[in-house]
């Protein structure tokens, strides 16, 4: 299967996490360990009950914001190595009423470890910061 593809499956996995708050499978979606890098703080999550309550407290935030919809508006990958990508995306978080309430770039180090892709970095920034690399990851 083409990696772009892959990518793409693994982000949308992501992405309906997310939109449903559902820790198990964003989990899923990291390896372990793994770092969050946000202008706030460096987060190491090094096992499951990490992973579970930094995303049980993320998505309290997201829930309380009555997170309706989220949205990647621009994404695109680059290979670093053999077992390793670049992606980044542009999200927008949209509230109960359509309007955005949040909008960044992530940047994530994929890892291709045995045909199974996780991230083991991402790090958040203000749009203006987003990178545009190699190759297109359509939505």
């Amino acid at each position: 299967m083409r990696i772009g593809i892959k990518l793409q499956e693994l982000f949308k996995r992501y992405q309906n996490a997310f939109i449903h708050y559902d820790i198990n499978e964003v989990s899923n979606c990291y390896h372990l360990p793994c770092t969050l890098n946000t202008p706030d703080k460096i987060v190491f999550l090094s096992s499951q009950s990490d992973c579970h309550e930094e995303f049980s407290t993320i998505f309290t935030q997201l829930k309380e914001a009555k997170t309706s919809n989220v949205i990647a508006k621009k994404a695109s990958f680059e290979q670093v190595s053999k077992q390793l990508y670049l992606v980044c995306i542009d999200w927008d978080f949209i509230d109960g009423q359509g309007q955005v309430f949040a909008e960044f770039t992530a940047i994530y180090h994929v890892l291709d470890n045995d045909d199974t892709l996780r991230i083991i970095n991402v790090i958040s920034h203000e749009l203006d910061s987003s990178l545009t690399l190699t190759e297109s990851l359509d939505w």
